[in-house]
């Protein structure tokens, strides 16, 4: 039986293990469209129906490649995309922009990408540091009263920002990376998001793959994976950091599961108001992270987890 998480106070009932869609178009290596649409197939039958996807991934291509997948069937996933991060469509960077019309331009561009008339979960990627919050909100807000979204979310946007959006409109949920590796979520606002009711959806919680075990050394990335840049995965932090990637597998050991699945599974055990989103472009991982739900942590498994922080990390976030 799949398991359901409610998010936010008006709530949005969504799989507690749902699917990162981003890596099926960018940034982890090459992939295979046909490989992805058989993917997301699977995910629908087994019950992973909260997709999540973002207008700049591709750029613009994996909202298409949902698009696709959805054709006759949209009244079975739960939709969440984004907007905030502007590209061009050469793929470069144009900056974070969260201006009212800009807003409502990239909501009626994802819908048409995605072959849709509605949105059930529309978050700002990043927070615009030159508008103000309440202008983004207002304006996502003139969405849901459009019937073109249902739900409204932010990502990675701190505490006060959280607060000041929550006043305009509410928030269903928040999206942050949230792992064994990536904790900075449970000071402020994991704290604040329970305060005013909304829900997390944890983006990475397998620490972008390195939880997994499957990541040891640069060469087990492809040429173009963006984690090539990232300062948790220079030669010096992979090493460093294997101590922590260790002890998860020696745990999922004795359990008889995978360090990904245990992985996974510490990030649920840490609230009912919490739903994951791990990315992948294989069944057979797919089938593996949605049996994680299912996987009980007792109390000393949970806190030896957690204690785990203890040895740092090595290399920022980004």
């Amino acid at each position: 039986m799949t398991r359901i998480v409610t998010l936010g106070s008006e709530g949005l009932a969504v799989p507690a293990v749902g699917l990162g869609c981003m890596g099926m178009s960018e940034f982890y290596g090459e992939s295979d469209r046909a490989q992805n649409l058989k993917v997301l197939d699977h995910a629908l039958d087994a019950g992973c129906t909260f997709w999540d996807t973002a207008d700049i991934y591709g750029p613009f291509t994996n909202e298409e490649l949902l698009g696709a997948a959805l054709a006759g069937r949209r009244d079975r996933v739960t939709l969440a995309t984004k907007f905030g991060v502007s590209r061009g469509a050469d793929g470069s960077f144009l900056g974070v922009k969260g201006g009212a019309d800009y807003v409502k331009a990239c909501c009626d561009a994802s819908l048409k990408r995605l072959g849709t008339d509605h949105i059930d979960l529309y978050y700002q990627h990043r927070v615009d540091p030159d508008t103000p919050i309440e202008e983004t909100v207002g304006a996502m807000a003139d969405l849901v009263a459009a019937g073109k979204v249902r739900f409204i979310g932010l990502s990675e946007a701190d505490a006060e920002t959280i607060e000041r959006a929550h006043r305009v409109h509410p928030i269903t949920a928040v999206q942050t990376e949230y792992s064994l590796w990536s904790r900075d979520v449970e000071a402020d606002v994991l704290p604040t998001l329970r305060r005013l009711g909304i829900g997390l959806v944890a983006y990475s919680p397998l620490g972008r793959g390195f939880l997994t075990g499957a990541i040891r050394r640069r060469a087990d990335l492809q040429p173009g994976d963006w984690r090539l840049n990232n300062p948790r995965f220079t030669d010096e932090a992979l090493a460093a950091n294997a101590a922590l990637v260790d002890d998860v597998a020696a745990l999922a050991e004795a359990k008889g599961v995978t360090p990904a699945q245990v992985a996974l599974a510490w990030v649920l055990a840490q609230g009912p108001d919490i739903a994951a989103i791990p990315g992948t472009r294989r069944i057979g991982r797919l089938d593996q992270n949605l049996a994680a739900a299912s996987i009980p942590l007792s109390s000393d498994e949970t806190a030896r987890l957690s204690g785990l922080i203890a040895h740092g990390v090595v290399g920022s976030r980004y």
